[in-house]
């Protein structure tokens, strides 16, 4: 199991329509909108990284309304 934060950034005004959009695809864990640099944060899980990957560019990032996403993958040290 991979997991990842998305952050998100989405033009002015609509944080809340853009976390409700990516809360109901598969893959997503949750979603909330925030202040600061970014607007979304996406906690996401996958089987790995490819699927991964294909939950970021083909549904996330085909979301309207956003205009850029950092993709940050969760890592275990142990």
């Amino acid at each position: 199991m991979v997991q990842a934060y998305i952050l998100v950034q989405t033009e002015v005004g609509k944080a809340a329509s853009v976390a409700s959009e990516i809360g109901g695809l598969p893959g997503v864990v949750s979603a909330e909108d925030v202040t600061g640099p970014y607007d979304v944060i996406v906690r996401a899980e996958a089987d790995d990284v490819d699927e991964l990957d294909r939950l970021v560019v083909a549904r996330v990032q085909n979301v309207n309304r956003i205009t850029r996403t950092l993709t940050c993958p969760v890592v275990k040290l142990s």
